[in-house]
């Protein structure tokens, strides 16, 4: 009798104690599935009315949803230990892939830019391969040199230099929000790597000077620096999205002029679906839905923050500190954009915009994180990492 009282009180603390553990996991996939369920709806509210089909586009979004979500599961049960193999070879393909996009004969053009590769009906975008194939690559190598990484050698010219082809092939594009979102990335997972900050900054200094010359140099992006800075009296012109984004929230008020009834659906608002679709949320359902989109990528936030200081590697905690900046920084790139905060830039809402290799994209990084989230809660290893 004895035993099975001694038996019994050791097995509930466990049962929380895992429960407990589960609970970052669960708050992600509530927030990811929210956020998904919300884009469907105002992707079919930004275009039902612009096309004579008013379901082409949200079938679209539908079909490259599902492939996501199988996807990002199949991503979640891999064993990402025995993946490591492919870290160089892949780094090697996407560099392949992001230089055939260039090629005139291969890769498409749209609105000027040659970002994408056609296979049958659909296009699809290298540089949101470059995302992965970065933030894995990175994982590995400092994984596999953390010893090493407060040196210049390994522990920052070779990962600088992987860093500065994907950077600089993305921005030949070009694709300017992309490159610098790579960039940034890259920077920060080598400083939570170890690496040294005599080295870090000068780069990223070198860096930005750069980016801020090619920007100069390109009359597009100049325009939008330009429109920016004057936004009302570029408001017929140069920042006529913006301006059209920003009275789109204004409309909208508190609670919004309702599913449908926004005025910005009807064509006022270039790239609704896309880049935009926080102002047609804005407008149609509210401050209060916008502020539960931000709220959304807050919980995914706090919860993967919450749980990386289980991290039982470097490799797998850089898998998850890069998957949660990319989807950080580009979310917070696009509410700066939408807002008025930043120029304009064409950057994806994670989740919520339209669009099949974005999406694809950030349902693998999900599946990443669970993945990694899971193996933490089996693993007998408790934060040897000291975080």
């Amino acid at each position: 009798m004895n035993e099975l009282k001694v038996t019994s009180v050791r097995a509930g603390p466990r049962v929380s104690h895992g429960f407990r553990r589960s609970v970052p996991t669960l708050v992600i996939l509530f927030a990811v599935l929210a956020l998904t369920i919300l884009g469907v709806i105002a992707v079919f509210s930004a275009t039902h009315v612009r096309f004579s089909d008013p379901y082409a586009m949200v079938r679209k979004q539908v079909v490259w949803l599902s492939i996501a979500i199988g996807v990002g599961t199949i991503t979640a049960l891999l064993n990402l230990e025995r993946l490591r193999f492919l870290a160089w070879p892949g780094t090697v393909a996407t560099t392949g892939l992001l230089t055939l996009v260039l090629l005139p004969e291969i890769g498409v053009e749209i609105n000027g830019s040659q970002r994408w590769l056609r296979f049958q009906s659909f296009n699809v975008q290298p540089s949101e391969l470059a995302k992965l194939a970065l933030v894995f690559f990175l994982a590995h190598y400092f994984g596999a040199n953390q010893r090493s990484s407060g040196t210049f050698f390994k522990g920052s010219l070779v990962p600088i230099t992987v860093i500065g082809v994907f950077a600089a092939l993305v921005l030949l594009e070009p694709d300017f929000g992309n490159a610098f979102l790579l960039g940034l990335t890259g920077v920060v997972m080598m400083f939570l790597a170890g690496c040294r900050l005599r080295y870090l900054i000068p780069v990223g200094t070198l860096a930005v000077s750069l980016f801020c010359l090619a920007v100069m140099l390109d009359p597009v992006r100049l325009r939008r620096i330009t429109s920016f800075l004057d936004l009302e009296g570029n408001k017929t012109d140069g920042a006529y999205q913006l301006w059209q984004g920003m009275l789109a929230f204004g409309a909208g008020g508190i609670s919004g002029v309702g599913l449908g009834n926004g005025r910005q659906q009807n064509a006022f608002l270039p790239e609704a679906h896309t880049d935009f679709i926080l102002p047609i949320i804005g407008e149609e359902l509210g401050f209060i839905f916008s502020g539960v989109v931000v709220g959304a990528f807050l919980l995914i936030f706090v919860a993967c923050l919450w749980s990386m200081r289980r991290a039982p590697n470097l490799y797998q905690f850089l898998l998850v500190a890069g998957a949660l900046l990319i989807i950080t920084f580009q979310a917070l790139i696009n509410f700066g954009v939408v807002t008025g905060c930043l120029p304009t830039k064409g950057m994806s809402l994670p989740f919520i915009s339209y669009g099949g290799s974005n999406l694809v994209c950030m349902f693998v990084f999900i599946g990443i994180i669970v993945n990694c989230f899971n193996s933490w809660r089996r693993s007998p290893l408790r934060n040897p990492l000291n975080l």
